[in-house]
């Protein structure tokens, strides 16, 4: 009599018999007999499991997010006259919100926001006080590499600070200061000469036009015409100077309420457009975009990259579906969050969607370039050739 593993008890329990076999994709990574391709590496991430199909659906809806035109949507009864004309639905697109924390102007993250705003591939930025001055600090001190280890009494003896295993002098703050304390006199000046009213846009818009470096976010941010909102303007360095300079020269006013009238607006008017938000980290930036699109019943898409969880109850951690509760994600979306660090996961996001869209934009360009330089060099060889003409005739 032979023996069966299927004859023992636990047999029935541990093997249940499979039904249905599942619809879903097969679970494959990235093959290195195949080379060590990026585009490769990365069109295996959503099937590879786990964050790294995150991080694969978050492509996809990137991709979305950039590659959507109204002339996607049907036209129907409701539709305006003005956004039935073929041109102009066919360049009618998604008005892109981007948000991160300050950590990531600090950390080398921000060189990819900076190329983003540089070609105008996102329309609103959100961030903090810290994402704001450590921009422009980058621009006047280096940033170096510490380590997490290293103790805080023997650094502060020493005039570095740790953000994480980053160190910056404290010598660069004071760059800072010498640098915005007479911008600020400026600004002081022309509230009480020409009536302005500062908000924290009209302030970093200002500040990137002083700037004046290729290297700073706010720089090409004002240069473009991007708006940068910052609603805790106040916490950080920037707070600091704005609290000094408060008693060496009182009187600066910085209206955060014209702000939010300006980043709702931007939101509620941006019908026949889509939005989109891609948002790095939580706090303060994620709120403020997932609130402004509150105002339009919700966001068409949403990327969240951070390593924030839900268990708290935070809205740093929370998850998109907690977001479409309160109307902020539309519930027909299909919003994607990656839990992972945001100096490993934007490089390899923008790899494989705003780089790729830039890469063809620039192709384009490029081909209408050398097409109008043929025509322009065709008609300058007729115009060559009747002129030959005419002087062989005249003689």
């Amino acid at each position: 009599m032979s023996f069966k593993v299927t004859d023992l008890p636990a047999a029935e329990a541990v093997l249940v018999p499979t039904e249905t076999v599942p619809d879903g994709p097969i679970i494959k990574g990235h093959d290195f007999n195949k080379g060590r391709d990026l585009d490769s590496i990365m069109a295996a991430m959503i099937t590879s499991g786990f964050q790294a199909t995150a991080l694969g659906q978050a492509v996809e809806e990137v991709n979305r997010m950039i590659n959507w035109r109204l002339e996607d949507d049907p036209i129907t009864a409701n539709t305006a006259p003005e956004h039935q004309e073929p041109a102009f639905r066919a360049s009618c697109r998604t008005k892109i919100y981007l948000g991160y924390t300050s950590n990531l102007i600090s950390a080398g993250v921000r060189e990819q926001i900076r190329w983003l705003v540089e070609h105008k591939m996102v329309d609103v930025v959100v961030t903090t006080a810290g994402g704001i001055e450590e921009d422009f600090i980058k621009c006047m001190g280096h940033t170096y590499m510490g380590d997490f280890a290293l103790k805080g009494k023997e650094l502060r003896a020493k005039g570095l600070n740790r953000i994480g295993n980053l160190l910056v002098p404290n010598s660069n703050y004071c760059l800072f200061e010498d640098w915005i304390m007479p911008l600020l006199d400026d600004m002081l000046k022309e509230q009480q000469e020409q009536g302005t009213v500062w908000t924290p846009s009209k302030m970093i818009a200002r500040l990137g036009q002083a700037i004046n470096h290729p290297d700073s976010v706010y720089y090409w941010a004002w240069k473009n015409n991007i708006p940068v909102f910052c609603p805790a303007i106040t916490d950080g360095s920037i707070g600091d100077m704005l609290f000094f300079h408060s008693y060496k020269s009182p009187g600066l006013v910085v209206d955060v309420v014209g702000d939010i009238r300006a980043i709702n607006d931007s939101a509620m008017r941006a019908s026949p457009r889509r939005t989109g938000m891609i948002i790095l980290g939580g706090g303060v930036p994620k709120h403020h975009i997932n609130n402004a699109n509150l105002m339009r019943n919700g966001a068409d898409f949403a990327v969240m990259l951070n390593t924030a969880q839900e268990f708290d109850g935070s809205d740093s951690g929370a998850k998109p579906d907690e977001a479409i509760s309160w109307g902020k994600i539309k519930p027909d979306a299909k919003p994607v969050k990656v839990c992972g660090d945001a100096t490993v996961l934007l490089p390899l996001l923008i790899s494989q969607t705003f780089a790729k869209h830039w890469g063809k934009r620039e192709q384009a360009q490029a081909e209408e370039a050398a097409a109008a330089a043929a025509a322009a060099g065709s008609n300058c060889n007729g115009q060559q050739q009747q002129q030959e003409q005419q002087h062989e005739q005249q003689q």
